[in-house]
């Protein structure tokens, strides 16, 4: 009986021992933050690992990737700055895919706003009448980019240049509109559905930019096999249904 007891007791002790929880460090565009946040609740809640998340625009977090930054995941809002993560060979094997789309709006302060549809015709500067256009910053951050695309490909560019108040990523162009600081904003839908201080005024046409892509990429220095598993449950059925409630196309 002794030995009996002897012989299972360490099984029992292996049995009893969790599994350790292993951490999962990811960059992602400032524009999911409510979103990503829940699919991360989710996954931790569903496999005990922590998902670490740092939000900004998807420029300056390639830049800190490139440089070394310890990421184990990046979630771009565009596909030119996870193409220079996979130029510099950073990307992990089948580590790339393109996970959601989504729609660029003019946004106004508060919730008083008609939507119109935005055209060459549409009268930007007289909309902002003295006041300025919030956007992320033109040259570096997607929505920026897209955003500045948009009004050159509809020829509103020009009148509303001087006008344009730029910020670090689309959340603090938005928070500008939210706080009343600037009556108008470039931004993603989702970022507006997520803001109770703001209407979306119009749409942009889709033609007049670039797609809007958000791709998902495994970086080759992740090591923990939580990294893949998270990278995998973001095209997951439960993940999608939280992008799309947020306002994302799902693409993936």
């Amino acid at each position: 009986m002794r030995f009996i007891r002897a012989m299972l007791l360490p099984a029992m002790l292996l049995a009893a021992t969790p599994v350790l929880a292993e951490e999962v460090v990811v960059f992602a565009a400032a524009s999911l933050k409510n979103a990503l946040d829940e699919v991360a609740a989710g996954f931790t809640a569903d496999t005990g690992h922590e998902v670490t998340i740092s939000y900004a625009g998807s420029g300056k977090l390639a830049q800190q990737i490139l440089a070394g930054a310890p990421a184990d995941l990046f979630v771009s809002a565009n596909a030119q700055w996870m193409d220079e993560i996979e130029k510099a060979g950073l990307l992990a094997d089948e580590g790339r895919r393109d996970l959601l789309g989504n729609e660029l709006v003019l946004i106004a302060h508060g919730k008083d706003a008609s939507a119109v549809g935005i055209s060459p015709e549409t009268d930007l500067p007289g909309l902002l009448n003295g006041g300025k256009l919030a956007m992320a910053l033109v040259d570096s951050v997607p929505a920026g980019q897209y955003g500045k695309a948009a009004l050159q490909n509809l020829g509103l560019w020009d009148a509303v240049a001087k006008d344009v108040a730029q910020a670090d990523n689309v959340r603090a162009a938005m928070a500008l509109v939210s706080t009343g600081e600037a009556p108008y904003g470039i931004v993603y839908a989702s970022d507006a559905a997520a803001d109770d201080n703001v209407t979306i005024f119009g749409s942009f046409p889709g033609e007049s930019h670039p797609p809007i892509t958000y791709p998902a990429g495994l970086l080759s220095q992740a090591g923990d096999r939580a990294d893949r598993d998270f990278y995998d449950a973001l095209s997951g059925a439960a993940a999608a249904e939280t992008f799309a409630r947020h306002g994302f196309a799902l693409l993936n």
